[in-house]
């Protein structure tokens, strides 16, 4: 990842890009653009601040924007939600001047592993902050066909979204996904960017997928709580699930991610399958 500057001073960079003058009110103007998004001296004037001042922002040689100036900023950047509380932690990040990395914690609770059990049919799976898979039902590993041949440690819903071959074909609607997996991973970071699981997985992303380096540089954040999911699945063929994502407490960013569909349907009739069809159906998968 890049290393110029300050993950806040990145921020600010990337979400200018993907303001244009009419979005912000502001008139095109005649002259050809440089670089997409607004000017430092426009989004400075949004936010009433100078333009030194902004500049220096984003070169990361000015580290403690007031609260004020930070809601200013993602007014002028039209940011919502997880958008706006991901500026806010970067701005305090900066202010602390705190670069030492968090490791991932990767113990899942026995408790847990034995709620993943109890929830079959269902595929479930527990995932770390970086989206790592740290533990998983058996329909929840077999959701994703194929990723049980890598090893342990490697086992990532983005890196398989990304790079396994059968991703692109298991969902109807891929490109939506990634664009999701995308944003959730930077929303799950938190304000700890420098973390080394997330670098080192960044970096790989970056070489081998241009798919990946271009959602990675829009620089979009948002923590997805559930949706649906429409599969083609190679051994149960088409199915649509809903999915939950629900917060374990007590832990550093661990969640528990469970799918379901209406008990009669035919998408249920394909989750059985896919639980039914299991060698292993009595043997959680937990990573260490």
């Amino acid at each position: 990842m890049p290393t110029e500057g300050t993950e806040l001073g990145r921020y600010l960079r990337a979400r200018r890009a993907l303001i244009g003058p009419e979005d912000a009110g502001l008139p095109a103007g005649t002259g050809t653009r440089r670089t997409p998004g607004l000017r430092r001296e426009e989004l400075a004037a949004l936010a009433g601040v100078s333009i030194d001042y902004y500049t220096r922002l984003e070169r990361g040689r000015e580290t403690r924007p007031s609260p004020p100036v930070v809601e200013a900023l993602g007014r002028a950047l039209r940011l919502r939600g997880d958008a706006l509380q991901r500026l806010r932690d970067l701005a305090a990040l900066a202010a602390r001047g705190d670069s030492s990395p968090h490791p991932v914690e990767r113990s899942v609770r026995p408790s847990v592993v034995q709620l993943l059990e109890t929830l079959h049919p269902s595929p479930a799976y527990v995932v770390s902050r970086t989206n790592d898979i740290l533990a998983a039902n058996q329909p929840g590993m077999r959701l994703m066909p194929g990723i049980e041949e890598w090893p342990a440690k490697q086992r990532n819903i983005t890196r398989y979204l990304f790079l396994h071959p059968l991703s692109r074909t298991l969902f109807q609607n891929w490109e939506q996904i990634i664009g999701w997996s995308v944003a959730n991973l930077r929303a799950a970071a938190g304000a700890d960017p420098d973390q080394p699981e997330l670098a080192a997985l960044v970096g790989e992303l970056l070489l081998k997928s241009p798919e990946f380096a271009r959602a990675w540089e829009r620089y979009e954040v948002e923590a997805r709580g559930g949706g649906v999911k429409h599969y083609q699945h190679p051994d149960v063929g088409e199915m649509t699930l809903s999915y939950e994502v629900m917060t374990i407490s007590r832990t550093d960013g661990q969640r528990l991610v469970t799918y379901q569909a209406t008990p009669g349907s035919p998408d249920h009739d394909a989750m059985l399958l896919l639980d039914m069809s299991d060698p292993h159906r009595d043997a959680p998968s937990v990573t260490r």
